[in-house]
């Protein structure tokens, strides 16, 4: 208590001083309209810019919940879609449930790991077989084609990227519905080629490039890229179709995984063609 007096006593003057202050500019933005809006409009907009701040911070906070949550939206409407199903009736008259039979499913995942200067990339998700995954299912993004799942254990998968040299995906180049099969020559991570496409066929410039769908492992039409032009190939009569791809890899980090729930059947009506055939 004889130390509080002793403060005061010694610093009276300049609280007295302060006192007189805060009673002043009470007074003054009390009775002068034009400061009062001033100093509540400063305050306004510090208090604004404050708040601001806060909801940026707890956005970035729930961001990857955000991003989860988005990701299982466009799961469910990505199963919505009619490139998910197949037709099982031609009759029309019948009620929609039974003319469509639903062939894919969608299991969202993460890249936690990734490279993309090697001649054979590969990318590690946060999901496994305990989520569903399996060799030989597809990955794609919200932009394009990714890769093959490689491997899997309990809660991880090692995916292998388009960005591989022996990557192999049928492909359409729309609107001529030519089609080929994409490769990679294992330096631009923004660019692949396409080839089978005779020199005989002239292609648009810009012509969209998208999944063929034929092996089963991605519905038709998922994105892969642009036709950004043709180089001839040395000793054969075909293109060196280049494309830019659709989907950045270099920061990609959410994607999807293809389920075929058709993929055995398919599997076994193909392994009946005969060996001669697939020569």
């Amino acid at each position: 208590m004889r130390n509080l007096i002793a403060f005061f006593q010694r610093f009276r003057i300049f609280l007295y001083f302060s006192l007189l202050q805060v009673i002043s500019l009470s007074l003054y933005f009390s009775y002068i309209a034009y400061p009062k809006g001033q100093f509540l409009t400063s305050s306004w907009a510090v208090t604004g810019t404050l708040l601001s701040w806060q909801n940026n911070f707890t956005k970035f906070i729930h961001l990857d919940e955000t991003n989860e949550a988005l990701q299982q939206e466009n799961v469910r409407l990505r199963k919505l879609q009619l490139i998910n199903f197949m037709r099982v009736s031609t009759d029309l008259i019948k009620i929609k449930d039974t003319v469509y039979r639903q062939q894919y499913e969608y299991i969202p995942g993460s890249i936690i790991n990734s490279s993309i200067t090697r001649k054979n990339n590969y990318f590690t998700l946060n999901i496994g077989t305990t989520q569903g995954l399996e060799v030989g299912m597809g990955v794609f993004s919200d932009k394009g084609i990714v890769g093959v799942i490689h491997m899997t254990s309990k809660n991880f998968s090692l995916v292998k990227t388009i960005l591989t040299e022996n990557s192999n995906v049928d492909v359409l180049i729309q609107p001529s519905g030519l089609t080929g099969y994409l490769k990679w020559n294992g330096k631009d991570p923004m660019r692949g080629s396409v080839l089978g496409i005779s020199q005989d066929i002239k292609l648009v410039k810009n012509s969209t490039v998208v999944t063929r769908g034929g092996s089963g492992i991605f519905p038709r039409g998922i994105p892969i890229g642009k036709v950004e032009k043709l180089l001839p190939v040395e000793g054969k009569p075909v293109w060196d179709v280049i494309i830019k791809f659709s989907e950045d890899y270099r920061s990609l980090q959410h994607v999807y995984v293809v389920k075929n729930l058709l993929m055995d059947e398919q599997k076994k009506l193909e392994n009946g063609i005969p060996k001669e055939v697939k020569k």
